[in-house]
């Protein structure tokens, strides 16, 4: 059975790619945006079925993989900074704070229509980093398409004093433990496909 990612997103792809299975990208094109009252949880999860669905339309045999990712900030939603002058802003916000990101993932059949859908919350806890590190920081590693301004997977480890979850690749938008527990639930074995 084809497996689709429903994700152009670089992170993502590197990510599945990891599982060394042969695999698809296609771009979703669904509206982000949140929901008047929606909860961050909640606004992952829709957008991961969603996602999903959007794809499966144009692989109505495959497995679909649909992700969503929102970071939270004392209540505030985070998105991608976009510029140097909003991830400016967002660091200066989370520096020495508590952010929780909310990465939910869809396994869609597209062929039986069976989804599975689940949240993998990630607690991310920042440093008290200066100006300049920010600054330094974003010259270097210019994360302006990444939820939240810090890429863990590159230099913005530095900015992160900790983190608590069960599936550390959960931070950079691809929760693998969960998405393998899917997939074998689908008769996939990533080990012996």
């Amino acid at each position: 059975m084809r497996l689709v990612l429903a994700s152009t997103s670089p992170y993502r792809r590197d990510l599945l790619a990891r599982l060394g299975i042969p695999f698809e990208t296609a771009a979703p094109d669904v509206d982000e945006t949140p929901l008047p009252g929606e909860s961050p949880d909640d606004t992952a999860m829709r957008l991961s079925q969603l996602k999903a669905r959007a794809v499966a339309v144009k692989f109505p045999d495959a497995l679909i993989i649909g992700s969503d990712q929102v970071a939270l900030l004392g209540g505030r939603q985070l998105g991608k900074p976009g510029s140097h002058d909003n991830a400016v802003e967002q660091l200066r916000a989370m520096r020495g704070r508590t952010l929780e990101f909310h990465t939910a993932l869809t396994l869609l059949n597209a062929r039986t229509g069976h989804a599975q859908t689940a949240n993998v919350p990630v607690r991310l806890v920042m440093r008290d980093y200066s100006d300049t590190q920010i600054e330094a920081y974003l010259r270097k590693d210019q994360p302006y398409n990444c939820c939240g301004s810090a890429r863990s997977e590159s230099l913005g480890i530095a900015l992160i004093a900790r983190f608590e979850t069960e599936d550390p690749n959960a931070l950079v938008g691809l929760p693998l433990i969960k998405l393998t527990e899917m997939l074998a639930n689908e008769g996939v074995d990533v080990l012996t496909a």
